[in-house]
């Protein structure tokens, strides 16, 4: 059986696994107060050229957005996010459960516009009884989105500049970061994300790592306290190194970029093959995401020997699909179901 659901389905890159092994039986101190930890942070801090940049690493991927978003927000403020956003659809509630309100924008193509943002944010306090109302107190983004779509730097500069203006934090959800910076044709650099977001993390879980999120917040002090608030929200990790000699491994010789590359190359292999053979894409992903619109009957005879995603209610004669590589897909796996297509 071929698996394309996810890109979290393998464990760890052997390198990864590798060091794991390698000090198993040392003795460290906990909760990231080791020196693997402490090198790691500070190759990230190398990799973004912020050297004063605040570094965390937490568990997953819904802990570090839980965390975070109720990091940055005062009680009576929610988060800005688009209406197909991952914290909106796909958390299941984790953000509410904190105390804080999802207030969606349109999406476009899973993106938000900052010409949207602005107006939702003046519209607000435009009315006189935005005292009784939810205010909002940051923006989420994520790159790439839900559809798999990029933001260009020219988008995310203007989002940055609108929050800015607004004097609310820019938070960027990274889980799947690596892939959208080794993108054909992006112009969005991880010194970019750094200099335009007051706060993102760089996904390991997906990338990579057997799990593990890096936060990076690079205004100093914009989230005070947060070593207590990661263990509330149980995002910390009592034998903390394990976390920080899988980001050592990663930004070591460039590897994380080096395997995000490998999954966007067999997402084209895979685009080209489902445009070639005549189904049509839902979405124009350049990412390591494909969304494919596909007969039902092809689907399920598609569905005995490989595993992907529908990607909303299954419609009555077609249904998107979503197939999705990884750091670890085969040539082999591709090859087998281009031949099933």
């Amino acid at each position: 059986m071929l698996h394309f659901d996810s890109d979290y389905m393998e464990g760890a890159h052997p390198m990864v696994m590798r060091r794991l092994c390698e000090t198993n039986l040392e003795q460290t101190v906990g909760y990231g107060c080791d020196e693997y930890t402490k090198q790691a942070k500070q190759k990230v801090k190398e990799a973004i050229g912020m050297p004063d940049a605040e570094v965390h690493f937490l568990v997953g991927g819904t802990q570090t957005n839980a965390t975070v978003i109720d990091g940055l927000l005062r009680p009576h403020e929610g988060v800005l996010a688009a209406e197909t956003a991952h914290i909106n659809v796909h958390e299941s509630g984790a953000i509410e459960a904190s105390g804080h309100k999802v207030l969606t924008l349109p999406q476009h193509t899973g993106k938000v516009l900052a010409s949207e943002v602005e107006k939702y944010i003046t519209d607000f306090y435009r009315d006189e009884t935005y005292e009784h109302m939810v205010a909002p107190g940051m923006l989420y983004i994520s790159h790439p989105t839900e559809y798999g779509t990029l933001y260009s730097l020219d988008e995310l500069t203007a989002l940055s500049n609108v929050c800015r203006k607004a004097n609310i934090p820019l938070y960027l959800d990274g889980a799947r970061l690596g892939y959208g910076l080794a993108a054909q044709g992006t112009d969005v650099t991880l010194k970019d994300v750094a200099r335009l977001c007051d706060v993102f993390y760089i996904g390991g879980t997906k990338v990579g790592a057997l799990f593990g999120e890096a936060v990076v917040a690079t205004r100093p002090g914009i989230l005070p306290h947060f070593f207590p608030l990661i263990k509330q929200h149980g995002a910390l990790l009592a034998k903390g190194r394990l976390l920080g000699i899988q980001f050592d491994t990663l930004f070591t010789d460039n590897l994380y970029q080096t395997i995000a590359s490998h999954a966007i190359t067999q997402a084209m292999k895979l685009k080209q093959a489902f445009v070639e053979k005549g189904y049509r894409l839902f979405i124009d992903s350049f990412t390591n995401q494909q969304f494919v619109v596909m007969p039902n009957e092809q689907i399920d005879r598609l569905m005995q020997h490989a595993t992907f995603e529908l990607w909303g209610p299954r419609g009555e004669t077609e249904t998107v699909v979503r197939f999705v590589t990884s750091w670890a897909t085969t040539d082999e796996a591709i090859d087998e179901l281009i031949e099933r297509l």
